[in-house]
């Protein structure tokens, strides 16, 4: 979302900022914005987390039905009040609803390469997410009660009016006019007006410092390991850890939502255990990524030219790491892999960076952003 309001300023096209708070929201310094609602605590942050796509009962949707309806009407008032005609979103599924009440289109990235044309392509015939229901009941309750569309499936719950796909043709295996082609052809499970346009790889380049103390650990010789499984509960990180701590490795750890204190018995002049750390600036120092694979830090990493081990939680990560595993620049650890074993693998064999350093000149030629930015500046809104 940073980035995107990066290039729309740029473009000069006036943009407000709105957030539900949490974690994130100190990222936000130096950007005006407004907080929708009560705010998110730490640890209500971290339930939403834990409850979240892949993690969560698929017969919950992540916030209760008061919630839903306390934030859909909070966002459609705010839209109204200050004339807003598109809303862009990353992961603010309330929008999805908000945006119908108030008659603002609404625009999605929070997909990635999780769209139809893509995994009706790499997903086995059995596991159409079409004709899920998983994770929409509660957001159509509160849709029946308010007297608007609601969400048909969980691929519906993943797409907008426009929902920006952001990867190169060569990593996505599709063409971006297949992408703009796609429509839904009267497919129960998706909304009709869902839309999909292919953009180039979209990013955090968080504008914070990397702090001293972490680039004296990352300059020490021999092979560094950046341990980056940032929205998981610190459990799987420990675990994760304790595999990778066998090797001789030095291991850089990042977190978001848990605690770095949770995990600081773990420290020692091997392991440095931290917060939030500016991805960008790491993972090209680093000689092996690992991380659940979410197309965020599966991009920055290819952007860096580093090879990757992926621990995807859910379908949409596990089809983010196939595609650059697919290109071998990745492999994708199974719940019964031992990390250590992957992991020592990706740092021998040397064609797995080479083919991570091939997918970083072709990102290198995109500017994601800019293209997004564009696409979102031609939308007009909803009738």
């Amino acid at each position: 979302m940073l980035e995107l309001h990066r290039a729309l300023t740029e473009l000069g096209i006036p943009v407000r900022v709105a957030t539900h708070g949490g974690p994130h929201e100190r990222l936000l310094a130096g950007i005006p914005y407004d907080v929708l609602g009560p705010g998110q605590s730490p640890t209500r942050a971290a339930r939403f987390v834990g409850s979240a796509i892949g993690l969560g009962d698929p017969g919950q949707s992540m916030y209760d039905d008061e919630e839903i309806r306390s934030y859909v009407l909070t966002e459609a008032e705010y839209f109204r009040a200050h004339g807003i005609t598109v809303a862009v979103t990353g992961f603010t599924l309330t929008a999805l609803l908000s945006s119908r009440l108030s008659g603002v289109r609404v625009i999605t990235e929070h997909a990635g390469s999780f769209v139809p044309p893509v995994f009706e392509r790499y997903l086995p015939p059995d596991r159409k997410p079409a004709e899920m229901d998983a994770y929409c009941s509660g957001f159509n309750r509160v849709a029946d009660s308010l007297g608007i569309q609601g969400i048909p499936s969980l691929a519906a719950l993943l797409l907008g009016d426009l929902s920006l796909v952001p990867e190169v043709t060569e990593v996505l295996g599709v063409s971006a006019t297949e992408l703009a082609a796609w429509n839904p052809d009267g497919d129960p499970g998706y909304r009709p007006n869902s839309r999909l346009a292919a953009v180039g790889p979209l990013f955090a380049h968080l504008d914070i410092p990397l702090p001293d103390h972490v680039q004296q650990f990352l300059n020490h010789p021999g092979p560094t390991i950046y341990l980056a499984m940032t929205s998981t509960p610190a459990a799987q990180i420990r675990a994760a850890i304790a595999e990778l701590s066998t090797l001789d490795a030095r291991i850089l750890v990042a977190g978001t939502i848990h605690d770095p204190s949770d995990l600081a018995d773990l420290a020692t002049d091997r392991i440095l255990i931290e917060g939030t750390l500016p991805s960008h600036l790491v993972m090209p120092q680093v000689d092996l990524a690992i991380t659940t694979a979410g197309q965020g830090s599966v991009q920055t990493a290819m952007a860096s030219g580093t090879p990757l081990l992926g621990i995807p939680l859910h379908p949409e990560q596990a089809l983010n790491i196939a595609l650059v595993e697919r290109l071998g620049a990745a492999r994708a650890a199974t719940p019964t892999d031992n990390l250590a074993t992957l992991a020592t693998q990706l740092l021998d064999d040397k064609s797995h960076a080479a083919a991570a350093e091939r997918i970083q000149k072709l990102y290198a030629a995109a500017d994601g952003p800019a293209e997004a930015a564009e696409l979102i500046a031609a939308q007009k809104p909803t009738s």
